[in-house]
C-alpha cells in the first residue's frame, strides 16, 4: 500500500469533511431526541463557549505595580540586612618590608639547603651500601690460614691491654 505525503490542503480537506459528517450525526441525534421526548431538537454536542477576550493592564497600572513591589523588596531587604556599627575607615593593606622579605628567603634557601644536602647524603649512603654488597657476592673465601701457636708472652699482652689502667681504677 503506497503512503500519501500528507500536505496542509490533504489535511483541511479531511477536516471539513468530518465536520459535515458531525453535522449530519448532530441532526439525526437530534430527531431521535425530539421522538423519544417531544421536545426540542437540540444537538447532543454543546457549543464551543466564546474565547474570552484578554484583559490589557495601562501602563500607568503596570507602574504602580511594578513600584509597590520594589518598594516590599526594599523593606525585606533592609530587614535582613545588619546594621553598620560604625563608618570607620579601612585599616591600610600590611605590607612587608624589603629588610623582612630579605630574611623571609635567606631562610628558605638555607632550609632547601639542608633538605638537598640530607638528600644527598642518603643517596651516597645507598651507593656505598649496594658497593658493599656486590663486593661480598664477588669475593671469595679463601680457605683459613694457619695461625702461629699462642705462647706465653703473648697472652701476657693481651691480659695487659684489656685490665684497666691503675689510676682509672683509684677514681
Amino acid at each position: 500500500m503506497p503512503t500519501q505525503k500528507l500536505d496542509r490542503s490533504i489535511l483541511e480537506a479531511a477536516v471539513i469533511g468530518f465536520e459535515s459528517q458531525k453535522k449530519q450525526i448532530d441532526a439525526r441525534i437530534g430527531e431521535l431526541r425530539q421522538m423519544l421526548s417531544g421536545g426540542s431538537t437540540q444537538t447532543a454536542a454543546t457549543p464551543e463557549a466564546p474565547k474570552r477576550k484578554r484583559r490589557k493592564m495601562s501602563a500607568a497600572g503596570r507602574k504602580a505595580i511594578a513600584e509597590a513591589q520594589r518598594k516590599r523588596w526594599a523593606a525585606a531587604k533592609k530587614a535582613t540586612e545588619p546594621a553598620p556599627a560604625k563608618a570607620e575607615a579601612p585599616k591600610p593593606k600590611r605590607r612587608i618590608s624589603k629588610a623582612g622579605l630579605a630574611r623571609i628567603i635567606a631562610a628558605t634557601k638555607e632550609r632547601w639547603a639542608r633538605v638537598r644536602a640530607a638528600k644527598a647524603q642518603q643517596e651516597k649512603a645507598a651507593k656505598k651500601m649496594v658497593k658493599k654488597t656486590t663486593a661480598k657476592k664477588a669475593t671469595v673465601k679463601k680457605p683459613a690460614k694457619k695461625t702461629a701457636p699462642v705462647t706465653k708472652a703473648a697472652v701476657k699482652k693481651t691480659a695487659q691491654a684489656a685490665a684497666p689502667a691503675p689510676e682509672a681504677a683509684a677514681q
